[in-house]
């Protein structure tokens, strides 16, 4: 994607046009970019980009996200970018399956998408030393899986079932890549989990931007290839998954030409400790010393639990520890049957930790 396509994709969308990318200069950093301005003609070309999904399932986690991080910014009405306030930082809001072509190039910092739409672009651009993206950080939200369904009473059961078939998805490359070595395992051209040969696709893929989980009832598709997250939507559809082609989540993904590393390794600090303090408690607690080593084997925190003394009797101790959110009502119950007491839990607003 060449800089007209950027200028396009950010400047031109929902607002913003291409009249503020009047001409183009080198960009800070170690890479070119056209010059790029937002509405009020304040220069971009001086802050790290951060693309954000515009919309979609990971869109309010995301915003939730940047919240918690302290990145301060106010998005104008229908505008795709957004300047931060307290950081040399833009955001760039994006279609999520847009961003990993944007950090892969360069033309953005920092990104964040789900797991199958970076491996969707990477089966048709394979990253290499000095292309494609990096993983920075699993964000373990937005957890789903591309599954491959069918009608769940029809008589399709497996996989294989759909090999020359009409399949429909989103997901093109995924897809065609799965089938291709599904119908290479049947014709027996698979070494060392690697197809071999060119043999054309005997399946029929077909593009659809949304609503997949309709080509069936509509006569379009045989099955289809599609996220499920609880489920409800294919079951309302009169769907089945028979198999599952990738488990994904929300990711955050920098290019491995950053213009500012060291800001981006601030902001990858700062989305760690929000994430780790989402899936932590701090539960405190006192305790007879004697009944110490039992309770710190319930809670054992992160490296080792705080124990402090408590004032005028040294048989007790105050015990403080992270405890994973979701264990923490069993743990209470276990402390209780040690002996501990004044148990209480407290939400983490921000962390860093190893």
């Amino acid at each position: 994607m060449g800089e007209s396509a950027l200028t396009n994709g950010v400047n031109g969308a929902n607002g913003v046009h291409g009249e503020h990318a009047v001409e183009t200069r080198p960009r800070m950093g170690s890479r070119s970019l056209p010059f790029l301005s937002d509405l009020l003609g304040n220069s971009l070309n001086d802050r790290l980009l951060f693309a954000v999904p515009k919309k979609g399932r990971l869109n309010q986690a995301c915003l939730d996200l940047l919240h918690g991080s302290d990145i301060q910014f106010h998005r104008h009405s229908r505008l795709d970018i957004a300047l931060v306030k307290n950081l040399p930082l833009a955001l760039i809001f994006l279609p999520a399956a847009d961003i990993p072509t944007f950090v892969g190039e360069g033309r953005v910092d920092l990104g964040i998408t789900g797991q199958d739409q970076v491996a969707e672009h990477e089966c048709v651009m394979p990253p290499t030393a000095t292309t494609g993206v990096e993983q920075v950080l699993d964000l373990e939200f937005g957890k789903c899986k591309l599954q491959v369904q069918v009608p769940s009473k029809g008589d399709y059961t497996k996989p294989e079932d759909l090999i020359g078939k009409n399949v429909v998805t989103s997901f093109t490359n995924l897809t065609e890549q799965y089938f291709k070595k599904l119908e290479a395992q049947q014709a027996g051209n698979v070494k060392n989990s690697e197809t071999t040969g060119d043999a054309k696709l005997k399946t029929k893929i077909k593009f659809v931007g949304g609503s997949v989980e309709a080509a069936c009832a509509l006569g379009v598709a045989d099955g289809i290839v599609d996220l499920v997250e609880s489920g409800e939507t294919m079951r309302a559809a009169g769907l089945k998954a028979i198999s599952t082609v990738v488990d994904t989540s929300a990711v955050l993904i920098k290019s491995k030409h950053a213009s500012d590393p060291k800001l981006v390794d601030l902001i990858t600090a700062r989305i760690k400790g929000v994430i780790t303090a989402q899936k932590y408690v701090l539960c405190t607690y006192n305790i007879e010393r004697p009944k110490l080593d039992a309770a710190c084997k319930i809670t054992p925190g992160k490296r080792a639990p705080t124990v402090n003394s408590l004032e005028g009797d040294g048989s007790w101790v105050a015990v403080s520890a992270m405890v994973l959110r979701k264990d923490i009502a069993i743990a209470m119950d276990k402390l209780t049957e040690a002996g501990a007491c004044d148990i209480l839990v407290m939400k983490i607003e921000n962390s860093r930790t190893h």
